[in-house]
């Protein structure tokens, strides 16, 4: 069983995926505790709690013929993932996109061959208010390398140069993408624009896959 807070179909605000829409699927709960995040996933108020077939029943009853893709996301996800492997092998026809912090490796090894994208984190100490995580990052795109991947890195003024040189070596061990995401206080940048812009040349000088991509979503206001 699993304890689904929402599910709902909406535009992807954030990465390189950003405007298409999908069918979003929140998982309560959370192995970390970011400073910055913005999202409910308590165990209070949620949809309801599914056994995986309860879970596919349930989607098979939306319209989900315009989606480009289903989005498991949270929290976190990976927490899961013995209920996802039963799951995900149920679900329609559609590809499947992991919102991950990138830190349960050997969870993620479990339901792998059944994931399509990997929009995974890259965690900054400056950001999250905990220590950086980038071997155990490294272990996680060693996993994940074989589909889809791409990065998010949310960041705010206190990133180091230690961060940014750090990020771009993992970024270019993998050959992954970048998405680099100025952290948000409600509807605005926590940066300015041309903090944000500088911090995009940094890792510009560094690595060239990258992009600087807000959270699209807060500003057209959908959920």
């Amino acid at each position: 069983m699993a304890k689904i807070k929402e599910i709902f179909k909406s535009i992807q605000g954030e990465g390189p995926f950003i405007g298409y829409q999908q069918l979003f699927i929140r998982f309560c709960g959370c192995n970390l505790n970011c400073s910055y995040c913005d999202t409910d996933f308590s165990p209070e108020n949620i949809l309801g709690e599914f056994s995986p077939q309860e879970l596919v029943d349930y989607v098979n009853k939306l319209e989900i013929s315009d989606i480009h893709s289903v989005s498991l996301t949270g929290g976190e996800p990976l927490i899961s993932y013995k209920f996802l492997k039963e799951f995900l092998p149920l679900i329609p026809n559609k590809k499947v996109l992991l919102e991950t912090n990138a830190t349960l490796v050997d969870e993620l090894s479990e339901i792998i061959d059944f994931v399509d994208i990997v929009a995974a984190d890259i965690k900054l100490e400056s950001a999250t208010g905990s220590k950086n995580r980038f071997d155990l990052h490294k272990d996680f795109f060693d996993v994940a390398k074989s589909k889809n991947l791409f990065a998010k890195v949310v960041f705010n003024d206190k990133i180091s140069d230690f961060e940014i040189s750090e990020t771009c070596k993992l970024a270019k061990m993998f050959g992954i993408e970048l998405v680099l995401q100025p952290q948000m206080i409600n509807d605005n940048m926590a940066v300015s624009s041309d903090f944000a812009k500088l911090i995009f040349a940094k890792f510009l000088s560094q690595y060239k896959n990258v992009r600087l991509i807000p959270q699209v979503h807060k500003f057209i206001n959908v959920q």
